[in-house]
């Protein structure tokens, strides 16, 4: 990588970086201690908060909802299962997302499936656009630029897609998602950085249209 690109990418992992920095999860931290200390009661609490935001990573991992949701409930089963190995005082955050990482790749390993799909529900979990704020012309806009970004991640290779809706969207740090992935937080950056060039180059060619 060359310098002006490694100072971008410093550039870019800062601002997402800043982007996260009121990101936490009190609430699921302390019902994720006390289903782990074998309190069924708290399994309501865990998964009516929990649940929305695996299945939301997933879709934004496979771009089709059906999958996501089947990936969702699986991920749900290993939290059950591996709920003694939960650290008390922990982030059940990342630790989720890390089981649910480790289904799509389960998956993904057993059936090899297309990672590209015309889901419009795979392209609002890429980028919301409000309701009833501005333009039509500025929704189909809005609209175009979530297609292309869901298009280009569905195209990426797995570990960058992987490393940038981590850090872009699910607003983890990037230790956080060096354990995850099991590489060098700077490993993080490079991926996430490739896959925000890809988005940014995808973009720039539809507007020179």
């Amino acid at each position: 990588m060359t310098r002006d690109a490694q100072a971008r990418a410093d550039a870019f992992t800062a601002a997402t970086a800043d982007a996260r920095g009121a990101v936490t999860y009190p609430e699921l931290d302390r019902a994720m201690d006390r289903y782990a200390q074998g309190d069924d009661a708290a399994f309501a609490a865990l998964h009516a908060g929990l649940e929305p935001r695996l299945r939301r990573f997933l879709l934004r991992l496979t771009g089709d909802p059906s999958r996501a949701a089947d990936l969702a409930q699986e991920a749900f089963l290993r939290i059950h299962r591996s709920r003694g190995s939960f650290a008390a005082g922990g982030a059940v955050m990342p630790w989720a997302l890390a089981i649910a990482r480790n289904v799509y790749r389960d998956e993904v390993h057993r059936y090899q499936p297309p990672l590209e799909r015309d889901d419009k529900d795979g392209e609002a979990a890429v980028t919301r656009v409000p309701a009833q704020t501005g333009t039509a012309e500025q929704h189909a806009l809005a609209h175009e630029a979530a297609d292309v970004v869901r298009r280009v991640l569905a195209a990426l290779p797995v570990a960058q897609r992987e490393a940038f809706v981590m850090l872009r969207f699910e607003g983890l740090s990037l230790k956080e998602i060096a354990d995850i992935l099991d590489v060098t937080p700077t490993a993080v950056k490079l991926r996430a950085f490739r896959a925000y060039e890809a988005i940014r180059d995808a973009l720039r060619e539809r507007e020179e249209r």
